[in-house]
């Protein structure tokens, strides 16, 4: 393989560990500033905030004496609080001995149990606000479907239609058209129009009710491609129209769903349009494992892409109240969704491979960064949650095994012994590198 054939390979890890080091360094940021302000609204004295680990690049000192600094390996950050050994926590015995009652005061160790306890679960904390804070934002932006149902930007299509932005649609194929919030008869509306490139609208068109022709709702389009699935690596990219599936054409993504899940894993030779050319991709769809809306999971075949409609539906604009809580929503069903799906790992329902590791969170942050800002910003929230809802595990090193020690102690009235806790620390540390050492194997290994 000459250069010029490994420069745009060299190109594409650089742009994966690009956005990496980016959604990684956000959530990392908010995280340990998590820490940092409740700890000081606490009484609690930092002596260094750091964003990354080794050399230092970048420092400056505030006039509360912390240390800001950015350090050469972007890969995690701390606070190191008055009083501690080290970064990674644990009481510096010499220098509190030579501490007053009040200088003590201002340390992590020497802070009240209520304190401690605030400080610590401050950082996951923070990360779900962080998700929260994201999606609503993001619903706010994105707004909600006008009724009636409107014609907003009409996609590129490779049919012929008549349909115009503000455009109301009235019906379809004689079909009265329902509202879009009511999930189940949108669904039941679309199972009964026929599999056909172009179908009659009745629309209401500056004031006037006329009889144009328009695509059919929702066609085998790729609005969105998952990461590291079959189609991000076949190359199909968002705005892709399927147009035929092993020579059979395909005018509804029903079709393109049905023929996926029935090849069992053997390849498919697809027929794309994009922009007016046409594309000859193979894709070999993968096994997935999918929530069931009644509980449990069930494999199908996926090749990832997320659909869409034929065109962009109108919106109008949300409020910030209903947005927020269309973000608590989110963020609760991201908590659900993760913990159900460990605990099917767990009991060996679904597949291990689920389970992704830092090369495979480095490629879904690239892949997605790919696809535009909103879904990068998309990916950081959900990533954030992650992050958060891992550091509440009840595992030693972890915030939420220091939570259990803090919960030990207001039940004793003392902390755990030192011996205890550095036995307690290793398990901790010994659980958390194996973990990461499997989720790495997944990422090397799994399919």
């Amino acid at each position: 393989m000459d250069l010029a054939q490994l420069i745009p390979q060299f190109g594409g890890v650089i742009y994966t560990l690009v956005a990496f080091v980016v959604a990684l360094s956000v959530i990392v940021a908010i995280h340990e500033y998590g820490h940092y302000i409740v700890g000081r609204w606490s009484g609690i004295d930092a002596d260094v905030f750091s964003l990354g680990f080794g050399p230092v690049i970048y420092s400056r000192y505030d006039k509360r004496g912390t240390k800001w600094q950015i350090a050469a390996l972007p890969f995690g950050g701390y606070v190191k609080f008055k009083g501690d050994a080290n970064a990674s926590g644990g009481a510096d015995l010499d220098s509190l001995a030579h501490m007053s009652e009040a200088e003590r005061r201002r340390t992590m160790n020497g802070a009240p149990l209520w304190a401690r306890a605030a400080t610590v679960a401050a950082g996951p904390v923070f990360n779900f606000a962080l998700t929260i804070l994201i999606f609503t934002g993001l619903f706010m932006v994105q707004g909600r479907v006008t009724e009636p149902f409107t014609v907003g930007d009409l996609r590129a299509l490779p049919v012929a239609q008549e349909l115009r932005e503000g455009d109301e649609i009235l019906a379809i194929n004689g079909a009265p058209m329902p509202s879009f919030d009511d999930a189940e008869g949108f669904e039941t509306f679309m199972q009964g129009l026929p599999h056909e490139p172009v179908l009659p609208y009745t629309v209401s068109r500056d004031g006037q009710q006329l009889e144009v022709d328009g695509p059919y709702v929702y066609p085998p389009l790729a609005t969105q491609i998952v990461p590291r699935s079959a189609a991000n690596e076949a190359g199909l990219e968002p705005g892709d129209i399927i147009l035929n599936i092993d020579g059979e054409p395909a005018f509804a993504f029903e079709q393109l769903k049905e023929k996926v899940e029935g090849s069992e894993g053997a390849p498919l030779a697809l027929t794309v349009w994009r922009e007016g050319e046409t594309l000859e991709l193979e894709m070999t769809p993968k096994r997935t494992d999918e929530p069931l809306p009644e509980g449990g999971y069930h494999t199908v075949y996926r090749i990832g892409i997320v659909g869409g409609l034929a065109f962009e539906p109108a919106t109008s604009m949300i409020g910030p109240v209903d947005a927020f809580l269309g973000g608590v929503e989110r963020t609760g069903n991201i908590i659900s969704g993760s913990l159900s799906g460990l605990w099917n790992m767990v009991i060996g329902n679904i597949s291990s491979c689920n389970l992704s590791g830092p090369i495979g969170i480095a490629q879904t942050s690239g892949a997605m960064a790919s696809q535009g800002g909103q879904s990068f910003i998309t990916f950081i929230a959900v990533l954030s949650t992650a992050v958060g809802l891992l550091n509440l595990f009840p595992v030693p090193v972890l915030d939420g095994g220091h939570l259990v020690f803090h919960a030990w102690e207001a039940v004793t009235g003392k902390p755990p012994s030192d011996k205890a806790l550095n036995v307690l620390m290793s398990i901790g540390l010994i659980l958390i590198l194996s973990l990461m050492t499997f989720a790495l194997t997944n990422d090397l290994f799994c399919p």
